[in-house]
Protein backbone atom coordinates (compact mmCIF):
# COMPACT_ATOMS: atom_id res chain seq x y z
CA UNK A 1 0.00 0.00 0.00
CA UNK A 2 1.58 3.59 -0.89
CA UNK A 3 1.47 6.15 1.61
CA UNK A 4 -0.91 8.91 1.30
CA UNK A 5 0.01 11.39 -0.95
CA UNK A 6 -1.39 13.97 0.67
CA UNK A 7 1.30 13.60 3.89
CA UNK A 8 3.76 15.47 2.38
CA UNK A 9 1.01 18.32 1.62
CA UNK A 10 -0.18 18.26 5.19
CA UNK A 11 3.56 17.88 6.69
CA UNK A 12 4.71 21.29 3.86
CA UNK A 13 1.70 23.65 4.62
CA UNK A 14 1.14 22.62 8.23
CA UNK A 15 -0.46 25.90 10.11
CA UNK A 16 -0.80 28.04 7.19
CA UNK A 17 -3.20 30.67 7.71
CA UNK A 18 -4.75 31.42 4.44
CA UNK A 19 -6.50 27.86 2.87
CA UNK A 20 -6.94 27.12 -0.29
CA UNK A 21 -6.77 23.66 -0.01
CA UNK A 22 -9.87 22.24 1.13
CA UNK A 23 -12.23 21.09 -0.97
CA UNK A 24 -15.27 21.04 0.57
CA UNK A 25 -18.18 23.26 0.84
CA UNK A 26 -19.07 25.81 3.20
CA UNK A 27 -19.18 23.87 6.79
CA UNK A 28 -21.92 23.20 8.63
CA UNK A 29 -22.18 24.21 12.01
CA UNK A 30 -24.70 21.98 14.89
CA UNK A 31 -26.64 25.49 15.87
CA UNK A 32 -27.15 26.36 11.97
CA UNK A 33 -28.05 22.86 11.56
CA UNK A 34 -30.69 22.51 14.39
CA UNK A 35 -31.82 25.98 13.40
CA UNK A 36 -32.92 25.05 10.06
CA UNK A 37 -34.10 21.98 10.97
CA UNK A 38 -36.45 23.97 13.43
CA UNK A 39 -37.45 26.35 10.98
CA UNK A 40 -39.38 23.64 9.04
CA UNK A 41 -41.49 23.48 12.36
CA UNK A 42 -40.28 19.43 12.86
CA UNK A 43 -38.49 18.86 16.38
CA UNK A 44 -38.43 15.52 15.97
CA UNK A 45 -35.38 14.57 14.72
CA UNK A 46 -33.51 17.60 17.57
CA UNK A 47 -35.74 15.85 19.97
CA UNK A 48 -34.53 12.05 18.79
CA UNK A 49 -30.97 13.60 18.88
CA UNK A 50 -31.26 14.31 22.32
CA UNK A 51 -33.16 11.33 23.29
CA UNK A 52 -31.32 8.46 21.42
CA UNK A 53 -30.09 5.19 22.46
CA UNK A 54 -26.37 4.38 22.78
CA UNK A 55 -26.66 1.14 21.59
CA UNK A 56 -25.10 -0.38 18.41
CA UNK A 57 -26.96 0.34 14.93
CA UNK A 58 -27.96 -2.18 12.28
CA UNK A 59 -25.21 -3.44 9.96
CA UNK A 60 -25.15 -0.97 6.39
CA UNK A 61 -27.25 1.88 9.01
CA UNK A 62 -30.53 2.39 10.25
CA UNK A 63 -33.37 1.68 8.60
CA UNK A 64 -34.45 5.31 9.18
CA UNK A 65 -31.62 6.74 7.78
CA UNK A 66 -31.81 4.62 4.44
CA UNK A 67 -34.98 5.45 3.80
CA UNK A 68 -34.40 9.49 3.78
CA UNK A 69 -31.22 8.73 1.65
CA UNK A 70 -33.38 6.89 -0.95
CA UNK A 71 -36.16 9.22 -1.04
CA UNK A 72 -34.09 12.69 -1.17
CA UNK A 73 -30.91 11.81 -3.00
CA UNK A 74 -32.34 8.95 -5.16
CA UNK A 75 -36.28 9.48 -5.86
CA UNK A 76 -37.01 5.80 -4.48
CA UNK A 77 -35.41 4.29 -7.44
CA UNK A 78 -33.14 2.48 -5.40
CA UNK A 79 -34.24 0.36 -2.96
CA UNK A 80 -33.54 1.07 0.95
CA UNK A 81 -31.66 -2.27 1.50
CA UNK A 82 -29.32 -1.28 -1.41
CA UNK A 83 -28.12 1.39 0.49
CA UNK A 84 -25.00 0.53 3.04
CA UNK A 85 -23.93 3.57 5.43
CA UNK A 86 -20.57 4.08 6.23
CA UNK A 87 -18.68 6.45 8.42
CA UNK A 88 -17.47 8.76 5.35
CA UNK A 89 -17.19 8.37 1.97
CA UNK A 90 -12.89 6.87 2.34
CA UNK A 91 -14.43 3.77 4.07
CA UNK A 92 -17.24 3.30 1.20
CA UNK A 93 -14.48 3.76 -1.78
CA UNK A 94 -12.19 0.97 -0.32
CA UNK A 95 -15.10 -1.74 0.81
CA UNK A 96 -16.11 -0.98 -3.04
CA UNK A 97 -13.04 -2.11 -4.13
CA UNK A 98 -11.89 -4.93 -1.86
CA UNK A 99 -15.42 -5.99 -3.14
CA UNK A 100 -14.81 -6.36 -7.11
CA UNK A 101 -11.05 -5.32 -7.86
CA UNK A 102 -10.43 -9.26 -6.93
CA UNK A 103 -10.11 -11.64 -9.30
CA UNK A 104 -9.78 -9.24 -11.97
CA UNK A 105 -8.14 -6.69 -13.61
CA UNK A 106 -9.21 -2.87 -12.71
CA UNK A 107 -9.48 0.60 -14.93
CA UNK A 108 -9.09 3.89 -12.81
CA UNK A 109 -8.04 7.39 -13.60
CA UNK A 110 -5.37 9.80 -12.79
CA UNK A 111 -4.55 12.84 -11.50
CA UNK A 112 -7.29 11.60 -9.22
CA UNK A 113 -7.92 11.52 -5.57
CA UNK A 114 -6.19 8.73 -4.12
CA UNK A 115 -8.76 6.40 -3.16
CA UNK A 116 -9.85 6.54 -7.13
CA UNK A 117 -6.96 5.62 -8.14
CA UNK A 118 -5.10 3.04 -5.77
CA UNK A 119 -7.73 0.76 -4.31
CA UNK A 120 -7.62 -1.93 -6.57
CA UNK A 121 -4.13 -2.35 -5.47
CA UNK A 122 -5.39 -2.82 -2.24
CA UNK A 123 -7.67 -5.81 -3.25
CA UNK A 124 -5.88 -9.19 -2.16
CA UNK A 125 -5.84 -11.09 -5.28
CA UNK A 126 -6.16 -8.49 -7.85
CA UNK A 127 -4.98 -9.06 -11.44
CA UNK A 128 -3.87 -5.78 -11.74
CA UNK A 129 -4.67 -1.88 -12.68
CA UNK A 130 -3.94 -0.21 -15.69
CA UNK A 131 -4.40 4.22 -15.64
CA UNK A 132 -5.48 6.22 -18.00
CA UNK A 133 -4.07 9.88 -18.29
CA UNK A 134 -6.90 12.71 -17.62
CA UNK A 135 -5.22 15.59 -19.28
CA UNK A 136 -6.27 19.41 -19.78
CA UNK A 137 -6.48 19.46 -23.95
CA UNK A 138 -9.02 16.63 -23.49
CA UNK A 139 -10.96 19.61 -20.55
CA UNK A 140 -9.85 16.95 -17.99
CA UNK A 141 -12.36 14.20 -19.76
CA UNK A 142 -11.96 10.30 -20.25
CA UNK A 143 -11.26 9.44 -23.79
CA UNK A 144 -13.55 6.58 -25.18
CA UNK A 145 -11.02 5.36 -27.34
CA UNK A 146 -8.54 5.20 -24.28
CA UNK A 147 -10.38 3.40 -22.10
CA UNK A 148 -11.63 0.54 -25.00
CA UNK A 149 -7.86 -0.06 -25.51
CA UNK A 150 -7.17 -0.53 -21.81
CA UNK A 151 -9.95 -3.58 -21.43
CA UNK A 152 -8.78 -6.91 -21.16
CA UNK A 153 -10.63 -9.81 -20.93
CA UNK A 154 -9.96 -10.44 -17.26
CA UNK A 155 -11.12 -6.42 -16.44
CA UNK A 156 -13.86 -6.37 -14.09
CA UNK A 157 -13.79 -3.10 -12.43
CA UNK A 158 -13.12 0.57 -13.09
CA UNK A 159 -13.78 3.53 -11.08
CA UNK A 160 -14.90 6.54 -12.27
CA UNK A 161 -14.71 10.16 -10.11
CA UNK A 162 -17.94 12.22 -11.39
CA UNK A 163 -17.78 15.64 -10.73
CA UNK A 164 -14.00 15.47 -11.04
CA UNK A 165 -11.31 15.60 -8.54
CA UNK A 166 -8.99 17.86 -8.97
CA UNK A 167 -10.63 19.29 -12.36
CA UNK A 168 -14.11 20.38 -10.82
CA UNK A 169 -15.28 19.13 -14.30
CA UNK A 170 -18.28 16.79 -15.02
CA UNK A 171 -18.81 14.67 -18.12
CA UNK A 172 -21.43 14.97 -20.25
CA UNK A 173 -24.58 13.08 -20.62
CA UNK A 174 -23.60 11.81 -23.63
CA UNK A 175 -20.11 10.71 -22.26
CA UNK A 176 -21.76 8.57 -19.54
CA UNK A 177 -24.15 7.09 -21.41
CA UNK A 178 -21.10 5.66 -24.05
CA UNK A 179 -18.72 4.36 -20.89
CA UNK A 180 -21.85 2.81 -19.27
CA UNK A 181 -22.49 0.89 -22.71
CA UNK A 182 -18.64 0.17 -23.02
CA UNK A 183 -18.66 -1.30 -19.66
CA UNK A 184 -22.07 -3.42 -20.05
CA UNK A 185 -20.02 -4.91 -22.79
CA UNK A 186 -17.89 -6.14 -21.10
CA UNK A 187 -19.20 -7.11 -17.96
CA UNK A 188 -17.61 -4.50 -16.28
CA UNK A 189 -18.50 -3.13 -12.64
CA UNK A 190 -18.61 0.58 -12.66
CA UNK A 191 -18.05 2.90 -8.52
CA UNK A 192 -18.33 6.28 -9.30
CA UNK A 193 -17.31 8.45 -6.62
CA UNK A 194 -20.21 11.15 -6.93
CA UNK A 195 -18.85 13.15 -3.54
CA UNK A 196 -19.49 16.52 -5.71
CA UNK A 197 -22.66 15.46 -7.06
CA UNK A 198 -25.54 18.23 -6.62
CA UNK A 199 -22.69 20.92 -6.50
CA UNK A 200 -22.80 21.39 -10.53
CA UNK A 201 -22.82 25.02 -11.24
CA UNK A 202 -26.08 24.91 -13.50
CA UNK A 203 -28.74 22.13 -13.71
CA UNK A 204 -28.23 21.52 -17.04
CA UNK A 205 -24.97 19.67 -16.51
CA UNK A 206 -26.09 17.37 -13.61
CA UNK A 207 -25.93 13.74 -14.49
CA UNK A 208 -27.85 10.97 -13.35
CA UNK A 209 -26.41 8.61 -10.63
CA UNK A 210 -24.48 6.15 -11.08
CA UNK A 211 -26.36 3.54 -9.49
CA UNK A 212 -29.27 4.85 -11.05
CA UNK A 213 -27.69 4.86 -14.64
CA UNK A 214 -26.32 1.32 -14.72
CA UNK A 215 -27.73 -2.04 -13.28
CA UNK A 216 -23.82 -2.92 -12.53
CA UNK A 217 -23.50 0.72 -11.14
CA UNK A 218 -22.35 1.82 -7.62
CA UNK A 219 -22.08 5.39 -6.28
CA UNK A 220 -20.24 6.43 -3.79
CA UNK A 221 -21.55 9.61 -1.69
CA UNK A 222 -20.43 11.31 1.60
CA UNK A 223 -21.87 14.53 3.45
CA UNK A 224 -18.73 16.54 3.77
CA UNK A 225 -18.66 18.24 0.28
CA UNK A 226 -21.75 19.16 -0.94
CA UNK A 227 -23.54 19.65 2.20
CA UNK A 228 -19.93 20.84 4.60
CA UNK A 229 -21.34 18.27 6.89
CA UNK A 230 -17.40 17.00 7.72
CA UNK A 231 -17.97 16.11 10.76
CA UNK A 232 -20.93 14.44 10.75
CA UNK A 233 -18.36 11.41 9.07
CA UNK A 234 -21.61 9.94 7.18
CA UNK A 235 -21.14 8.49 3.34
CA UNK A 236 -22.85 5.78 1.84
CA UNK A 237 -22.54 3.16 -1.00
CA UNK A 238 -25.85 2.51 -3.53
CA UNK A 239 -26.26 0.15 -5.93
CA UNK A 240 -29.45 -2.10 -7.73
CA UNK A 241 -28.52 -5.13 -7.97
CA UNK A 242 -28.95 -7.15 -4.46
CA UNK A 243 -26.01 -9.70 -5.02
CA UNK A 244 -23.26 -6.56 -5.36
CA UNK A 245 -25.13 -5.64 -2.17
CA UNK A 246 -24.72 -8.60 -0.95
CA UNK A 247 -20.82 -8.75 -1.58
CA UNK A 248 -20.11 -4.62 -0.31
CA UNK A 249 -22.04 -5.86 2.80
CA UNK A 250 -20.04 -9.28 3.47
CA UNK A 251 -16.52 -6.80 2.94
CA UNK A 252 -18.13 -3.73 5.11
CA UNK A 253 -18.41 -6.69 7.90
CA UNK A 254 -14.87 -6.86 8.65
CA UNK A 255 -14.22 -3.13 8.15
CA UNK A 256 -16.56 -0.55 9.86
CA UNK A 257 -20.12 -2.12 9.90
CA UNK A 258 -22.00 0.26 11.53
CA UNK A 259 -21.16 4.14 12.47
CA UNK A 260 -22.45 6.47 15.16
CA UNK A 261 -26.56 6.94 15.95
CA UNK A 262 -26.18 10.45 16.73
CA UNK A 263 -23.91 10.86 13.33
CA UNK A 264 -27.22 8.69 11.89
CA UNK A 265 -29.51 11.29 13.34
CA UNK A 266 -27.05 14.47 12.35
CA UNK A 267 -27.44 12.83 8.63
CA UNK A 268 -31.23 12.88 8.65
CA UNK A 269 -31.58 16.52 9.41
CA UNK A 270 -29.12 17.64 6.77
CA UNK A 271 -31.18 15.63 4.48
CA UNK A 272 -34.72 17.12 6.09
CA UNK A 273 -33.50 20.67 4.98
CA UNK A 274 -30.65 19.54 1.98
CA UNK A 275 -32.34 21.92 -1.12
CA UNK A 276 -32.21 24.81 1.88
CA UNK A 277 -27.89 24.17 2.53
CA UNK A 278 -26.99 22.90 -0.81
CA UNK A 279 -28.40 26.70 -2.34
CA UNK A 280 -26.71 28.23 0.25
CA UNK A 281 -23.66 26.21 -0.57
CA UNK A 282 -24.03 26.88 -4.16
CA UNK A 283 -24.19 30.82 -3.90
CA UNK A 284 -20.88 31.12 -1.99
CA UNK A 285 -19.07 28.65 -4.39
CA UNK A 286 -20.08 30.38 -7.53
CA UNK A 287 -19.70 34.01 -6.14
CA UNK A 288 -15.80 32.22 -5.35
CA UNK A 289 -15.88 31.18 -8.88
CA UNK A 290 -16.79 34.76 -9.92
CA UNK A 291 -13.54 35.77 -8.48
CA UNK A 292 -11.49 33.17 -9.34
CA UNK A 293 -12.46 33.83 -12.92
CA UNK A 294 -11.28 37.39 -12.39
CA UNK A 295 -7.78 36.38 -10.68
CA UNK A 296 -7.04 33.59 -13.92
CA UNK A 297 -8.80 35.07 -16.49
CA UNK A 298 -7.87 38.27 -16.32
CA UNK A 299 -5.85 40.02 -13.45
CA UNK A 300 -3.36 37.19 -13.64
CA UNK A 301 -3.66 35.75 -17.01
CA UNK A 302 0.16 35.86 -17.71
CA UNK A 303 0.85 33.40 -14.58
CA UNK A 304 -2.28 31.23 -14.45
CA UNK A 305 -4.42 29.27 -16.54
CA UNK A 306 -7.45 26.47 -16.33
CA UNK A 307 -10.34 24.92 -17.74
CA UNK A 308 -13.31 26.48 -16.16
CA UNK A 309 -15.04 24.13 -13.80
CA UNK A 310 -18.85 23.66 -13.59
CA UNK A 311 -19.48 21.46 -10.98
CA UNK A 312 -18.07 20.94 -7.31
CA UNK A 313 -15.76 24.21 -5.14
CA UNK A 314 -12.38 22.56 -6.89
CA UNK A 315 -10.17 23.50 -9.98
CA UNK A 316 -6.92 22.52 -10.84
CA UNK A 317 -4.53 25.30 -12.07
CA UNK A 318 -1.93 25.80 -14.36
CA UNK A 319 1.27 27.61 -12.89
CA UNK A 320 2.61 29.71 -16.01
CA UNK A 321 5.81 30.83 -14.40
CA UNK A 322 9.62 29.35 -13.39
CA UNK A 323 8.08 27.28 -10.79
CA UNK A 324 6.73 23.44 -10.52
CA UNK A 325 3.34 23.77 -8.28
CA UNK A 326 5.10 21.68 -5.63
CA UNK A 327 7.83 24.74 -5.80
CA UNK A 328 4.91 27.30 -6.02
CA UNK A 329 3.99 25.43 -3.11
CA UNK A 330 6.95 25.63 -1.07
CA UNK A 331 6.83 29.38 -1.28
CA UNK A 332 3.59 29.91 -1.21
CA UNK A 333 3.38 28.00 2.38
CA UNK A 334 6.24 30.13 3.80
CA UNK A 335 3.97 33.44 2.85
CA UNK A 336 1.41 30.83 4.89
CA UNK A 337 -1.31 30.02 1.90
CA UNK A 338 -2.07 26.45 1.28
CA UNK A 339 -2.72 24.99 -2.22
CA UNK A 340 -2.59 21.58 -3.07
CA UNK A 341 0.01 20.52 -5.80
CA UNK A 342 -0.27 18.38 -8.28
CA UNK A 343 1.68 15.28 -5.96
CA UNK A 344 -1.30 14.76 -3.82
CA UNK A 345 -2.77 13.34 -6.53
CA UNK A 346 -0.83 11.19 -8.00
CA UNK A 347 2.42 8.60 -7.10
CA UNK A 348 3.85 9.66 -10.72
CA UNK A 349 4.00 13.61 -11.40
CA UNK A 350 4.18 13.42 -15.29
CA UNK A 351 5.49 16.31 -17.19
CA UNK A 352 2.04 17.31 -18.14
CA UNK A 353 0.95 17.81 -14.99
CA UNK A 354 4.00 19.26 -13.30
CA UNK A 355 2.37 22.99 -13.27
CA UNK A 356 -0.78 22.36 -12.37
CA UNK A 357 -2.05 22.92 -8.70
CA UNK A 358 -5.89 22.24 -6.79
CA UNK A 359 -7.69 25.18 -5.17
CA UNK A 360 -10.78 24.95 -3.31
CA UNK A 361 -13.31 27.27 -3.69
CA UNK A 362 -16.52 26.55 -1.46
CA UNK A 363 -15.90 28.56 2.05
CA UNK A 364 -17.53 32.21 2.92
CA UNK A 365 -13.54 32.85 4.20
CA UNK A 366 -11.88 31.87 0.66
CA UNK A 367 -11.67 35.18 -0.88
CA UNK A 368 -9.07 36.12 1.94
CA UNK A 369 -6.59 33.86 0.87
CA UNK A 370 -6.82 34.84 -2.81
CA UNK A 371 -6.32 38.40 -1.56
CA UNK A 372 -3.27 36.86 -0.19
CA UNK A 373 -2.27 35.01 -3.16
CA UNK A 374 -2.97 38.19 -5.26
CA UNK A 375 -0.54 40.08 -3.15
CA UNK A 376 2.24 36.72 -3.38
CA UNK A 377 2.16 37.17 -7.08
CA UNK A 378 1.87 41.05 -7.26
CA UNK A 379 5.34 40.74 -4.76
CA UNK A 380 7.02 38.13 -7.03
CA UNK A 381 6.15 38.78 -10.78
CA UNK A 382 9.15 40.74 -11.21
CA UNK A 383 11.32 38.07 -9.98
CA UNK A 384 9.51 35.50 -12.56
CA UNK A 385 9.96 37.62 -15.66
CA UNK A 386 13.70 37.97 -14.96
CA UNK A 387 13.58 33.88 -14.59
CA UNK A 388 11.70 33.53 -17.58
CA UNK A 389 14.10 35.18 -19.73
CA UNK A 390 16.79 33.48 -18.62
CA UNK A 391 15.12 29.79 -20.01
Amino acid sequence: MNEPWSKRHKREFKGCEFSLSNSFAEPLSMPELVKKVKDTGDTELIDLYHNHHLEYVPNGGSMDLRKDIARVIYDNKIPVENILVFPGGQAANQTAALAFASGGHSIVFTPGYQSTVDSPHWAVGNQGVTKLQRLPENNWQIVPQQLRGAIRKNTKFLILNEPYNPGGIVMSAELQTEVIAICREHGITILCDEVYRLLEHCDDVQLESMANAYEKGISAVTMSKPWGGCGITIGWLACKDKAMVQKLVDVQYFGTSCVSRASEIQGRMVLRVSGTILRERLSIILSNKTLLQDFIEKRYKDWFDWRRPNAGAIAFVKFKGPWTSAELGKHLAASGISIKPAYCFTDVVVEELDDYFRVGFGERKMPLALDALGKFVDAHEESWVAALAEK
